[in-house]
């Protein structure tokens, strides 16, 4: 005869790592509510006309609420979001190059990746997309 836990055994450590996890939940959920709960007991609450004001920047409210933005400033957050995940990319790129049997097969990808990306910046900067005045 062979040594086989119960079911009852496997089921009860089961459900034991998962509440564990819900304790934790429970425990996040409370601390977030103790903390916001101090905080609206132990503040001052004075409401003044400046303070029910709308407030940007430092700058008073004045005319509409729509305001025209240049569409440089989203070039300039897509080209940051093509380059922040592109270097992301290499770190992988780097634990697979030191893999033996790999390291010329990455070496040309990561050119020619590479490339891609030299080839994109040159045609944003050709078309005059990094100008800033």
């Amino acid at each position: 005869m062979t040594d086989v836990p119960e079911p009852t055994v496997l089921v009860s450590e089961y459900f034991q790592s998962y509440s564990v996890v819900g304790l934790l939940a429970v425990v996040g959920v409370l601390f977030v509510a103790v903390a916001f709960g101090a905080g609206r007991l132990l503040r001052p609450v004075v409401p003044t006309p400046e303070k029910l004001l709308t407030y940007e920047c430092g700058v008073d409210p004045v005319g509409e609420g729509w305001a025209h933005t240049q569409v440089r400033y989203y070039v300039y957050a897509f080209l940051y979001v093509i380059f922040a995940v592109d270097s992301i990319f290499l770190f992988p790129w780097a634990t697979v190059f030191a893999a033996p049997g790999y390291g010329a097969t990455t070496l040309v990808e990561m050119f020619i990746f590479l490339g891609f990306l030299a080839v994109g910046l040159l045609y944003a900067w050709k078309k005059g997309v990094l100008e800033w005045t």
